[in-house]
């Protein structure tokens, strides 16, 4: 117990000391999407509680993939700091899941749970009391699965195999869980979630506490005590196997014995090349995104099968196009600091070198992937060809451009621990900007379908000259930023500090420099402003346009025909209007304290 309050006391001494800036505005932006979805959560208490199950699935599903967007999850105390402890590994591991309790994600699912509490005083004062200790062992089973998955996907990612094998097990779930309204539709449901699904969650390991509340409201004291004891059973066997994968960590890294071929590149833009697509084929982390991606776009893609429908299908290439841009948003800051290598070499065109290595990696797959399903269907379309185009070159030039402008310090990847995904303290900032870099990789093929829809196969070429245009002036800001700015990079990688504004300039604010209320604003406009824009604008426009029956939850193909256009158009310009707006709070221009100064006095003077 003493090792465990410990822990948590470390853990308490670190979010108050790192509370501020832009992993302030990240976790106070989550929190209050967390708290709507809780609240949300507790209310289906009141009003569908047969949906609890299902709902309670989707926060452990959160809690077991989340950690795969987020950097590895929460790791503020990670094991290795304990290494020269010597600690059995069961306790430790004890400690550290105590240690878990403290931060802002468990409180918000404890809060979601309580809907069990509220579910429970419907049925009677017996099942109320019941679902207390049965809220309290499924957040400890959540925080528990958490561990164990992370743990997992580190060892994975020790060798190739586990790397693809990962990534084509999470691009499956997610993708499912991305398109699940087709596979109610395929099950006959139109209308809500399908019984089947209600049914089959309380088998799973998140329905059993509203087992046990249903149970003791029926008198069932049996199957309520099998389902708390099963339960508290398996905490038990999720905490052993945590204590034993943590024994694994120690040793993660190893350095490859076998030969490698000798680069020959004669110019520096050839070295940067030939090492990007070294580390392309040789990172087990890039290895797992990039396949994680393709996982995702065909799986994706290929679930409207199930309706018997294989029009999505072509649509895989550009889906993994996106996936791949954004898994990959921060590129210079998953390299750590071995910038320096490019700083010494006077000439070299890093930003060049690492856009052709990723398109070399991305476009053969993206593009075999497109006509060969494309076939399927009875050829590529012009649009098709047109937003693949443009995707292409947009994703190419907007990734380096991210990388370097909004940089995010990251660890060597030869001092990667045990969690490789662990790549970077601000874990809400690299979720933050994979989704940002998602959303601009699919604006920049907004110009392409619209000229594909006006101009037919002639606007293949808009789409082509989008993605050169993309890949060549994102990419030359890019070079800029590095050669302007590069010794500073280096330096907020090698220290985790971003640099101080120089004195007397006048420039755009960062990030962590706006107030609280402009980073919640912000933060509020970059994540919720693709649901107006893709699901219920674009998308939405989509089905109108090929005069589909599926109306899903599309607000506007519920209104009448004569309120459905204005009601598309209307969300395609909220979605952009706040995608705007975010960035206007985000880099409004600021004097520095310095200027103000020289103002203030030469008023005064005068």
């Amino acid at each position: 117990m003493a090792v465990a309050l410990t822990m948590v006391q470390m853990k308490v001494a670190v979010l108050r000391h790192s509370m501020t800036g832009q992993r302030a505005g990240f976790i106070v932006m989550g929190a209050l999407v967390g708290l709507v979805l809780a609240v949300g959560t507790i209310f289906l208490a009141f009003s569908w509680a047969d949906l609890l199950t299902a709902v309670y699935a989707v926060w452990m599903l959160g809690w077991i993939f989340g950690p795969v967007f987020a950097g590895g999850g929460d790791e503020t105390l990670r094991p290795e700091y304990f290494t020269l402890v010597g600690l059995p590994p069961r306790r430790l591991a004890s400690g550290l899941l105590v240690a878990a309790f403290v931060g802002v994600a468990p409180v918000i699912s404890l809060l979601a749970l309580t809907g069990l509490t509220v579910f429970g005083a419907r049925q009677g004062v017996v099942a109320a009391l019941v679902s207390v200790p049965a809220l309290l062992l499924q957040l400890v089973v959540f925080v528990l699965l958490s561990r164990v998955a992370v743990a997992l996907l580190g060892l994975a990612l020790r060798s190739r195999v586990g790397a693809i094998g990962a990534g084509l097990i999470n691009g499956l779930i997610l993708a499912t869980l991305g398109q699940i309204w087709v596979v109610f539709v395929a099950l006959g449901q139109t209308q809500g979630i399908p019984p089947v699904v209600t049914t089959v969650t309380r088998y799973l390991p998140s329905g059993w506490g509203l087992v046990a509340v249903e149970a003791a409201a029926s008198g069932d004291w049996l199957r309520a005590a099998a389902a708390l004891g099963g339960m508290a059973l398996l905490i038990a066997l999720l905490l052993t196997a945590w204590a034993a994968l943590l024994t694994r960590r120690a040793g993660a890294t190893r350095a490859a014995t076998r030969g490698r071929r000798p680069m020959r590149a004669t110019t520096a833009s050839g070295a940067v090349l030939a090492k990007e697509l070294r580390t392309w084929s040789r990172d087990l982390v890039r290895t797992h995104q990039l396949t994680f991606a393709f996982a995702y776009g065909v799986c994706f893609a290929a679930a409207p099968l199930l309706m018997n429908w294989n029009g999505m299908l072509p649509w895989a290439g550009p889906i993994f196009v996106l996936m791949a841009a954004a898994m990959s948003a921060n590129l210079y800051g998953s390299d750590g600091t071995a910038l320096w290598l490019t700083l010494m070499t006077p000439g070299a065109t890093d930003v060049r070198g690492r856009q052709h290595a990723w398109l070399l990696a991305v476009a053969p797959l993206a593009v075999v992937l497109t006509l060969s399903l494309a076939v399927v269907t009875g050829g590529p379309e012009p649009t098709l060809l047109a937003i693949l185009l443009a995707l292409l070159g947009g994703g190419a030039g907007l990734v380096p451009l991210a990388s370097v402008y909004a940089l995010i310090p990251g660890t060597d990847p030869h001092r990667r621990g045990g969690n490789p995904l662990r790549s970077t303290e601000e874990d809400g900032a690299v979720t933050g900007m994979v989704y940002a870099v998602l959303a601009l990789t699919a604006l920049t093929a907004v110009p392409a379908a619209i000229a594909t829809a006006l101009l037919g196969w002639a606007g293949v070429a808009v789409g082509a000259l989008t993605g050169v245009l993309c890949y060549w002036g994102f990419g030359l800001l890019a070079e800029r930023r590095l050669l302007a700015e590069g010794p500073e990079l280096l330096d907020m990688m090698r220290t985790g500090r971003r640099p101080a504004a120089k004195p007397g300039a006048v420039g755009r604010t960062r990030f962590e420099d706006l107030t609280r209320r402009q980073q919640i604003i912000a933060m509020i406009c970059f994540t919720t402003g693709a649901i107006p824009l893709f699901p219920q604008g674009v998308v939405a426009g989509y089905l109108k346009v090929s005069e589909s029956s599926t109306r899903s939850w599309f607000l506007a193909l519920y209104l009448p025909s004569w309120l459905q256009w204005p009601t598309i158009v209307f969300m395609v310009v909220l979605g952009v209007a706040m995608y705007t707006t975010g960035v206007i709070v985000s880099y409004r221009r600021k004097e520095s304290p310095v200027a103000g100064r020289e103002t203030v006095t030469s008023t005064e003077a005068a």
